[in-house]
């Protein structure tokens, strides 16, 4: 991604987020943009699709903090006055008039800074780069990233499961390996940057560097074309990996594969694939962090007897001791059942007692009820026959 690109585009607004947001904070807006516009979602909607791809390419800066530092720096260099404009739109750095878009490598820029483009600039300024000595080696440009979307049952997604992953998306081709020139031949060294990618050139006491008209930054020069990607290194395929997700993966969680993206320009390095963990629910458990949750009704007199419960874990069951006078809403605990952290230790499995009220009662039932009621103490509603006496 270009300084250009940069300055033009503001990420946090593409995230609907404060330039002092948190880290979390981005990451929470990134994934709501994610889902509401990914493809998947919104088949045929070209709009929703550059909001998802415009999403990603925020969310790539923003979420590392030494990009978002460049990224903050560059906007308020720009920002600041340092480029500005007089009454004909021209810039005006130290007094000299310019047109901006010279420095963005358009026409005129010869003329003024050597067509040098405003990225290699601001590189020049950060870097020190002064001495007018060669640049160096730029090579073939990284691919881009890819962002997919997986659904895991609720048990794999605890234990962990290893799955096949199928993508249709750029891949190396097979034909050139990579490298875009027709099988029998191979690139050559650029003979204008010599390989380096970049041409530099002295302006007083800075030197000015853009990327290499004649190999595209790349450093090489295809003479013959590979029939299969003309030239490009890559081609749209269908591809299959084996992709683990590890213990306890989360709902909405972001699984990075580092080097499994989008192949770079003519052999240069792979983008990352994104892969989103979509969970779906379970019939009986649910999660909280590390801990099982799970529903269990018990009838009235087991509740005030007590009894041994036998309920299911996600790999057997276990038994629970509800003592007596047992109240709807208590939660027990089995210690080790829940989900297993990547410490090796597990969570628990909290068991919620449910108190069954039966609707209908047998004339047996109903006798015995009676006769309970007449020998069980009443409820303590002493508090409340007080205040009910007092406002009657």
């Amino acid at each position: 991604m270009s300084s250009k690109d940069w300055i033009e585009k503001d990420f946090y607004a593409v995230l609907g987020v404060d330039k002092a947001a948190s880290a979390d904070d981005i990451k929470k807006a990134y994934r709501k943009v994610a889902r509401e516009s990914h493809p998947d979602h919104n088949p045929g909607d070209p709009k929703a699709e550059e909001r998802f791809k415009a999403a990603s390419e925020a969310y790539n800066v923003l979420s590392d903090s030494g990009r978002r530092r460049e990224y903050d720096e560059m906007r308020s260099l720009f920002g600041s006055g340092a480029f500005r404009r007089n009454a004909r739109g021209e810039g005006q750095p130290g007094g000299m008039p310019f047109d901006v878009s010279d420095m963005f490598g358009g026409g005129g820029g010869d003329r003024r800074f050597g067509g040098s483009g405003f990225q290699d600039l601001f590189s020049s300024i950060f870097t020190g780069n002064q001495g007018g000595g060669q640049a160096a080696p730029r090579g073939p440009g990284r691919g881009r990233d890819v962002e997919t979307e997986v659904a895991l049952d609720f048990g794999d997604a605890v234990r962990g499961v290893t799955l096949p992953l199928t993508l249709r998306a750029p891949g190396v081709c097979e034909t050139c390996h990579g490298n875009g020139a027709k099988p029998g031949t191979q690139p050559r060294t650029c003979p204008v940057c010599h390989g380096a990618g970049v041409t530099t050139r002295n302006q007083g006491s800075f030197s000015f560097s853009e990327p290499c008209r004649n190999c595209q930054g790349v450093g090489t020069v295809v003479e013959e074309k590979c029939p299969e990607c003309h030239g490009s290194g890559g081609v749209t395929k269908t591809r299959t990996m084996n992709v683990r997700f590890p213990a306890g993966v989360a709902d909405g969680q972001r699984i990075r594969l580092a080097g499994r993206g989008e192949p770079g320009e003519r052999g240069g390095p792979a983008g990352d694939l994104f892969v989103q963990v979509k969970v779906r629910p379970d019939e009986l458990f649910g999660r909280t962090g590390d801990d099982l949750t799970l529903s269990v009704p018990v009838t009235f007199a087991e509740a005030v007897l007590g009894t041994d419960l036998r309920v299911p874990t996600l790999d057997g069951a276990v038994t629970l001791r509800v003592p007596p006078g047992t109240p709807s809403g208590r939660v027990l605990r089995a210690r080790g059942k829940g989900v297993v952290r990547r410490d090796g230790q597990a969570g628990d499995l909290l068991v919620t007692l449910d108190v069954v009220v039966p609707a209908r009662l047998s004339d047996e039932a109903r006798t015995a009820l009676e006769a309970f009621a007449e020998q069980s103490p009443p409820a303590a509603r002493e508090h409340l026959d007080a205040r009910v006496r007092r406002v009657s």
